[in-house]
């Protein structure tokens, strides 16, 4: 079992880290993955993102699996892979950027938001199709594109997920979902962070054993 594989298993949801500081990123980290989380984005809009990247990628190697997102140029996927970045998730379905991920072994996991992306996007060998914003998408959606894509596909909700709005999502077909401001801002303290990250992975260990 690869360790994409395995964290997929253990925790399918994605820690979005926009804004974080690098003198932070370990610390926050930390407070994740004891909390359960197993895949860690770091926003490339966010101030030194490859810096965070490269230090939580060196402590957690084998263990977690680390990116970036708004990842919109095959160069930016690059810097990210030199970076230790594992995972490259982007808000569209950019081919050379896809194209670029995998020549270099990363995870590739574009926005997607009609069927037409999500087929293209596996076709190109997307790891995940990211259904962003899922505020444009409603679990009733997102249940219709389920019922047409390959059961091997995984979907994930991204954009205004909380643990309260998972379970329609979740029953829709949503395997996996990307968790933003509801999880992370910069100013959250770490103790506040921990109290977001396991309400969050309650709420989803909930749903898979109701």
């Amino acid at each position: 079992m690869s360790m994409w594989t395995d964290a997929l298993a253990v925790n399918p949801m994605i820690a979005i880290l926009r804004g974080l500081q690098p003198d932070r990123s370990i610390d926050v980290a930390d407070v994740l993955v004891e909390a359960g989380f197993r895949i860690i984005e770091v926003p490339l809009n966010s101030p030194d993102a490859l810096s965070s990247i490269r230090q939580i990628s060196k402590k957690y190697r084998g263990r977690v699996v680390v990116g970036a997102g708004t990842v919109l140029t095959p160069e930016q996927v690059t810097a990210v892979v030199d970076a230790g970045g594992q995972i490259i998730v982007a808000p569209n379905m950019d081919p050379e950027v896809g194209a670029r991920a995998i020549e270099l072994g990363a995870e590739w996991c574009p926005g997607v938001l009609t069927p037409t992306e999500a087929f293209a996007a596996l076709r190109l060998g997307a790891s995940i199709l990211k259904i962003f914003p899922a505020e444009l998408a409603p679990p009733a959606a997102i249940k219709a594109m389920r019922a047409v894509l390959p059961k091997s596909a995984i979907v994930a909700a991204v954009g205004g997920i909380t643990p309260e709005t998972m379970a329609p999502y979740f029953s829709a077909g949503s395997e996996s979902f990307g968790l933003g401001s509801a999880l992370f801002k910069p100013d959250y303290s770490l103790e506040g962070l921990s109290q977001r990250a396991k309400a969050f992975v309650q709420a989803y260990a909930m749903l898979e054993n109701p």
